[in-house]
């Protein structure tokens, strides 16, 4: 299958000018060089439904990820977000609907597929080797030459230097991720996430474990994506972050796309509003 793709530029200019060490390293050592030769396709899936036995997880729903841009889902739990993930990666097959990338409709969406079309996935379940060192952890899955043909110490500073781009330490590459903490575990799958270097990048509440510093790298990483002209993925029932990093924000209340708005398009109450209904919203809860 031949990928019909085409190039485009991000759809706005950096809004805020971060000139912390933290991004100018990020600029400065990306092992991916980006060059307006990049195409990254648009990805869209068009009318899925998908259920589980008699419950329906996502009726019809239309989301579209454009190349330099910073897409929301919103939802409270059970609205469908991470059934619609599920799909994006390539692990749930829709009961009915389309996956295209690009201009090709492709008929079996799987994970292999979604990694040949540069898709990465950091899931809200934290997904680690928990007996195995960082560097195994944030190289897996990457070709098998990277794996065992690269220098072991190279292998352990490309480890490091990912993870430090997130957590603002440098840890031993080579410690077991069993004796990290809970939110360092989550800074190893996103690691893992970024060491594919992706075109689209897509995380699932992946702040929920985080401190502030933390989210703050995160978001770096989400923004500096976006700025390149690649697609990040954004789902969180967390409204002030969706506000302060989205471009777009798509809103599923039971397993239907409510709205999709563009930033400075709604506030933070329309959002409410969206999410749990115009009577739950007028109630204050």
């Amino acid at each position: 299958m031949v990928l019909s793709v085409h190039s485009i530029t991000p759809t706005h200019p950096t809004r805020a000018k971060r000139r912390s060490d933290h991004r100018k390293e990020n600029r400065n050592t990306m092992t991916r060089e980006w060059t307006e030769a990049d195409k990254v396709a648009t990805v869209s899936l068009e009318g899925i439904h998908k259920r589980f036995g008699r419950t329906t997880a996502l009726a019809g729903v239309d989301f579209s990820c454009r190349p330099g841009e910073v897409h929301s889902l919103l939802g409270e739990n059970g609205s469908g977000k991470s059934t619609l993930v599920k799909i994006l990666a390539g692990v749930l097959t829709p009961d009915q609907g389309r996956v295209t990338v690009g201009e090709d409709e492709i008929t079996r969406f799987t994970p292999q597929v979604a990694k040949t079309h540069r898709i990465a996935t950091v899931f809200q379940e934290v997904l680690v080797a928990p007996n195995c060192s960082i560097t195994t952890n944030v190289l897996l899955g990457q070709h098998p030459w990277l794996r065992w043909r690269q220098p072991r110490r190279e292998r352990h500073a490309r480890a490091e230097h990912l993870l430090k781009r997130l957590t603002g330490v440098s840890l031993d590459p080579q410690t077991l991720v069993e004796d990290l903490s809970l939110m360092r575990r989550h800074q190893v799958a996103v690691a893992r996430a970024l060491a594919a270097e992706p075109d689209t990048l897509v995380l699932d509440e992946s702040t929920a474990a985080l401190d502030l510093d933390g989210r703050d790298r995160l978001f770096e990483e989400i923004r500096a994506l976006a700025d390149r002209g690649g697609i990040a993925v954004f789902i969180s029932h967390r409204l002030d972050e969706v506000m302060e990093i989205a471009d777009r924000v798509t809103v599923l209340r039971s397993g239907e796309v409510v709205d999709t708005l563009a930033r400075d398009h709604y506030d933070m109450a329309e959002l409410l509003e969206l999410m749990s209904g115009p009577d739950v919203a007028r109630a204050g809860l």
